[in-house]
């Protein structure tokens, strides 16, 4: 019986030589080698290390640096072999992903179709008539088909996520600069994002957590902020476009969307609906603004040399991207600033907003006789995205009536990627994973529970549930006798007993407000819990306690209140978050 890494690569390269979908890679690694680095990594497992992405199979977009390994950005006389990896990669790598190889995309992350490379136009995984989708379209049709376990792209317009919705997977962009983009070739340096694909919204975030974090080596890259929400509210509220902003969509995929949105009741949303119109507007600056100068700048001196492997579309595109004026790019910006604030408007109320991937799923055909239409059309609702500094998480939504894959994704603003996380795993209908592991453990004992009267200044403020947990046997609890009513923890070592609470993680920014609310005599301080740990939790002064009532027998204050003492819970079911 092989080892089970060694054993997922010969699967991989077994089920390589069995779809015979040659234009999927760019490079391909040979097999002996990635054995060679899994039985490296069963060496490395068998001695006790803690690799968390332990032999998960990763196929590279090739605009993204694999050391050793040549990045073309899908032009052949662009290539050159770097001596280290991405820093996305690096990241993955250490924690014992494997590299099969580099995969073929729109050459220099300049479409949305994935046929625009001269190593052949990439198929869709499920249906060889049809485009997969790009620029990551190597990336995306290799998890698709069962060999990757996980693609890394780009997306800056969404690259990332319309091949998602192609082939049913998920497609994680984060906010800008979370993930560095040191070792990418760029296409709009400001508004580039290293972007992952998988087939379950669990492994793409275990990806996504493995590469976020800011590095010196690039200047664009940004940490979550001290006020950064931890999680999307218990009883969301989306926003959706109205009718008029879904014109672009076919018939197909405006029913699916419809379909979609006709099921949120059942999954726990509420849902109202915006008008996304200037949002929509600010899309198109991407490529028929100024912005598109940004293409010129990363490339565009070399496709003026006229490489017999460049694309004539890409490079038409990118030749183009020399005119706009100074002054033009700066009335742009300005025209983004007013739609960024429009934005905040829009979700202020909200925890995101819910859209349609993309509007059509076109044959390659279709695309070869109108290269730029279908491709800007596809493009309507993912463009906007960077440029207002906006993360998002694309997802399956319900399925065209012919069954085939209908996309669509959440997005938030900057920063808020766990909340659309939450979002996407209640869409899917799965637990949700964790992405942020940044905060402080809080302990609530009383009236903060799930379902008692004050929660919501928790919910409010992002805070994640972590669990129900106990103290050790040294704390008293007593009935404060206060209103709202509500109990205090006294340590009292070696003369308690274990009471029961619940643990929550929040930003140290929310737990600075929360702190400054809170009435006397209540406070926050050191508490020990029953497994060793030591958090900060809900105590007050000696002297309030001694003046209530001890109902430490109780356990806990749910226990207390449903027996008819304290508040009774209210609404809603205190074990969901």
């Amino acid at each position: 019986m092989l080892p089970e890494v060694r054993d997922r690569v010969l699967q991989a390269y077994k089920r390589i030589a069995e779809v015979d979908r040659p234009e999927v890679w760019i490079t391909l690694r040979d097999e002996d080698d990635v054995l060679a680095e899994a039985v490296a990594l069963e060496r490395a497992l068998e001695a006790g290390a803690d690799l968390p992405l332990a032999g998960t199979l990763v196929a590279v977009k090739d605009n993204i640096d694999v050391a050793g390994l040549p990045t073309t950005g899908a032009c052949p006389e662009f290539a050159f072999i770097p001596t280290e990896s991405a820093v996305a990669v690096e990241r993955l790598t250490s924690q014992g992903a494997l590299v099969l190889g580099k995969t073929n995309l729109d050459q220099f992350a300049t479409g949305l179709v994935g046929t625009r490379s001269p190593y052949g136009a990439v198929r869709c995984a499920w249906d060889p008539t049809l485009v997969s989708g790009g620029s990551s379209s190597g990336s995306a049709v290799a998890v698709a088909l069962g060999i990757a376990d996980i693609g890394i792209g780009t997306d800056t317009a969404g690259s990332g996520r319309v091949p998602a919705a192609f082939h049913g997977l998920v497609g994680i962009k984060a906010s800008l600069g979370i993930v560095p983009t040191t070792g990418v070739v760029p296409a709009c340096v400001d508004y580039d994002c290293v972007t992952v694909l998988a087939r379950d919204l669990d492994s793409a975030t275990a990806a996504m957590k493995v590469m976020t974090g800011p590095t010196i080596t690039d200047p664009r890259s940004r940490a979550w902020p001290a006020d950064v929400r931890l999680a999307a509210s218990p009883e969301p509220r989306v926003a959706i476009p109205r009718g008029e902003d879904l014109a672009s969509l076919s018939p197909a995929y405006r029913r699916a969307f419809e379909e979609t949105v006709a099921g949120l009741a059942e999954k726990g949303f509420t849902h109202v609906e915006v008008d996304i119109s200037e949002l929509l507007d600010a899309a198109t600056l991407l490529y028929d603004g100024a912005m598109v100068a940004q293409r010129y700048s990363a490339v565009g001196k070399f496709l003026d040399t006229a490489p017999a492997g460049a694309d004539p579309t890409v490079a038409a595109i990118v030749r183009s991207a020399a005119g706009p004026s100074a002054h033009r790019y700066v009335d742009d910006l300005d025209t983004l600033a007013r739609a960024k604030t429009t934005a905040r408007a829009l979700l202020s109320d909200v925890d995101g907003l819910l859209l349609p991937t993309t509007t059509e799923h076109p044959s390659i055909a279709a695309v070869q006789s109108d290269p730029l239409g279908i491709n800007r059309r596809l493009g309507t609702f993912t463009n906007f995205c960077n440029l207002l500094d906006m993360a998002a998480v694309a997802v399956p939504g319900a399925p065209t009536h012919d069954g085939s894959p209908f996309g669509v994704m959440v997005v938030v603003p900057a920063f808020e990627d766990q909340v659309a996380i939450d979002l996407a795993a209640r869409l899917s209908g799965t637990p949700s994973p964790t992405l942020i592991d940044d905060g402080i453990e809080v302990l609530v004992v009383g009236a903060h529970l799930r379902g008692f009267p004050v929660h919501h200044q928790l919910t409010a403020r992002g805070a994640r549930f972590s669990g129900e947990v106990t103290t050790t046997a040294d704390y008293r609890l007593v009935d404060l006798h206060t209103t709202p009513p509500k109990p205090g923890l006294v340590r009292r070592a070696g003369a308690g007993a274990p009471i029961s609470g619940e643990l929550y993680r929040m930003s140290a920014a929310a737990l600075g407000t929360f702190l400054a609310g809170l009435p006397a005599p209540m406070g926050l301080g050191p508490v020990e819990l029953s497994d060793g740990r030591w958090v900060t939790g809900f105590c007050c002064a000696h002297d309030a306690a001694e003046k209530g009532t001890d109902i430490t027998e109780f356990g806990g204050w749910r226990a207390y209140s449903s027996r008819g003492h304290g508040p009774a819970a209210v609404g809603g079911d205190p074990h969901r978050q």
